[in-house]
């Protein structure tokens, strides 16, 4: 074949000269480019086409790695909001707060606050194409809050991924031909062990089943512990599994979205197919229908009930994940111009109707264990960590193949907790590298950093006495912190950049401005929702407790010191920034407020946030 070679002058002839740009990866396409054409002849109608994983921002400032297909992107998104919660948490304040009347504030709630700030989170960073941190570069003075939620984030990987690797030690347990909690004749048990059967009403207090000991006996070993001054040594059987866990997070998540894309095609739908035949294995259980129509019984009187609305808000705030920083990193790797509104309501909305839809999953089985062991359903009915370890593992044991079912289940546990453990660290990865520009080329070396970090923390939950620090990050790490973190986030966009800039910038993306509805949203109901929501916490706010045991208060000073530490970075970042800038108090107070593209215009003076009409324009 003849082949023709072009002279590096007639190259430049032929194509466009590349913008300089910082990342030098541009004129190697060129090139390739070229090489791939030097057999043909018509090098002017040859066309450019950066590779899937770039995009160009707005400004045209540098380019930026994106997700290979759409579906990776809603996957990534849809795994992490939909986690363990949605499995031990939504179905009990369902059931415990009026069944199906408990939808009307979630709802509610949903419609109101979820959804809007959801929306408000992927535009911002799809826009501006930064993570939690670096997107404040639209109002600098608020970039603190970045860094809180980045904080929080790194909070919860210290306890998130060991609730994995017990998911997983459970896993590694089923493989064997009777389930290890099934009986109390182990090593573990103590002399209070006793079946169901053998509970009377009297007797409850006194008396633990074989669950429920092999998870704080035979898991945790929390017998030889006296409390949170006395850990002990990490246990080798759960730092193992811990260790894995790390192993991969760490491959999901080091070549970015190329990498993590790809892993969520498992974890984000694998959950929805073990809830499938959950429930078809459940309805076919004697009282599971019992246990079915307790889930969806509707007592409206409860509506009454002030908690029932504060338990529904405070659900709506915690499951669909904002205020994290992930939603802002995942959709940071859009393409400018995807429809983030629409990705908005299918997210959130596959995320409230998986929440309804493990209730019957959850209830199915519970309502068996009501009718085998003759006891009342709220005597089975609980939440959190004690549903998904003790009653549901107890509940598949006294199935027949119980050891495979066991397995589908903790499988199901496993993939649940690792795509939102994934996101949780791609909010601190990529909230820190696009902060500090020089980690972009190392990124791999970054993130073993961040979770070898995670990993040394999080021994501390897996020691003798682990469950009582777990149970301390867990009520500090991200209760009121979150909230303020959003509050303060809803504030800024909407206050000091301005709804109708916000709404500008979502125009000139999907070539649709949000409708008055989502501004009124942003602007009033949304941040007069969050203030509400942290009052509330800080007026309902009760100390941690594990069982019986209360805390010391020097654990409760660690614990708020830790909420706090991440809730101060709003007002350190902001009087560092006002202190830093050059010129009169109002000229660093006009450039710390303005976002930076518009820094030109208060050099001559102009200021929108100064003038009455940028803050009652909706």
């Amino acid at each position: 074949m003849l082949t023709e070679r072009v002279p590096v002058g007639l190259m430049s002839s032929v194509v466009a000269p590349e913008k300089p740009t910082s990342n030098t990866m541009g004129p190697k396409e060129v090139e390739l480019i070229l090489v791939k054409e030097q057999n043909g002849v018509q090098f002017t109608s040859t066309t450019l086409v950066a590779p899937t994983p770039t995009q160009t921002n707005p400004s045209g400032e540098e380019e930026r790695e994106t997700w290979g297909k759409k579906i990776d992107f809603l996957l990534s998104v849809i795994g992490f909001a939909v986690d363990l919660a949605n499995v031990w948490r939504f179905p009990y304040l369902c059931y415990k707060n009026g069944g199906g009347a408990f939808l009307v504030p979630y709802l509610f709630f949903m419609v109101i606050a979820g959804m809007p700030l959801f929306y408000m989170e992927l535009a911002l960073g799809q826009y501006n194409r930064e993570g939690a941190a670096g997107v404040w570069k639209i109002c600098p003075i608020f970039k603190g809050v970045g860094f809180t939620v980045i904080l929080i984030s790194l909070y919860v990987g210290f306890y998130y991924n060991v609730i994995i690797s017990w998911a997983l030690f459970y896993l590694f347990s089923s493989f064997t031909g009777e389930l290890p909690w099934v009986h109390c004749n182990n090593t573990w048990n103590s002399p209070n062990c006793s079946d169901w059967a053998d509970n009377s009403s009297v007797s409850d207090i006194y008396k633990a089943t074989p669950a429920q000991e092999y998870f704080e006996r035979g898991v945790l070993h929390i017998q030889d512990s006296n409390g949170i001054d006395d850990l002990g040594r990490p246990r080798w059987q759960l730092t193992s599994c811990l260790a894995v866990v790390i192993v991969l997070l760490y491959f999901s998540l080091w070549k970015g979205v190329k990498t993590s894309g790809k892993v969520v095609w498992i974890t984000a739908t694998m959950p929805y197919v073990v809830l499938t035949v959950l429930l078809l294995r459940g309805v076919t259980l004697p009282g599971a229908i019992d246990g079915i129509k307790a889930y969806l019984s509707v007592d409206f009187l409860r509506l009454c009930d002030a908690k029932v609305w504060i338990e529904a808000a405070t659900q709506i705030c915690f499951s669909l994940g904002v205020g994290f920083g992930v939603l802002i990193a995942f959709s940071s790797y859009n393409k400018f111009s995807n429809n983030c509104y629409r990705d908005a309501i299918i997210t959130s909305s596959i995320n409230s109707l998986t929440s309804f839809f493990s209730g019957f999953v959850v209830f199915s089985f519970l309502g068996y264990m009501s009718y085998k062991h003759n006891v009342a359903l709220d005597k089975v009915a609980r939440d959190g960590a004690g549903l998904v370890f003790v009653i549901y593992p107890e509940a598949i044991a006294t199935l027949p193949g119980s050891s495979v079912w066991a397995v589908i289940f903790f499988i199901m546990l496993l993939t649940l907790g690792i795509d939102s453990a994934m996101g949780g660290m791609e909010s601190v990865i990529t909230g820190l590298i696009d902060e500090f520009k020089f980690l972009h080329k190392h990124r791999e070396l970054f993130t073993l950093f961040i979770v070898v970090a995670t990993f040394l923390i999080s021994l501390f939950c897996v020691t003798n006495g682990g469950m009582y620090v777990f149970t301390l990050l867990d009520h500090f790490a991200a209760g009121t912190s979150i909230l303020f973190g959003v509050l303060i986030e809803a504030i800024g966009i909407a206050w000091f950049y301005g709804v109708d800039r916000f709404s500008d910038d979502i125009e000139e993306m999907i070539g649709q401005r949000p409708g008055r509805y989502w501004r009124l949203c942003w602007k009033f109901v949304s941040p007069c929702f969050l203030l509400f929501m942290v009052v509330v916490s800080f007026a309902t706010f009760n100390p941690p407790n594990y069982g019986s045991y209360m805390f010391p208060p020097w654990a409760n000073m660690v614990g708020w010191c830790l909420a706090i530490s991440s809730m101060t970075m709003v007002p350190l970042y902001a009087i560092y920034k006002l202190c830093t800038l050059p010129g009169k108090f109002c000229d660093r107070l006009a450039y710390a407020i303005t976002p930076e593209t518009e820094h030109h215009l208060v050099d001559n003076g102009e200021v929108r946030q100064f003038t009455l009409h940028h803050w009652l324009v909706v």
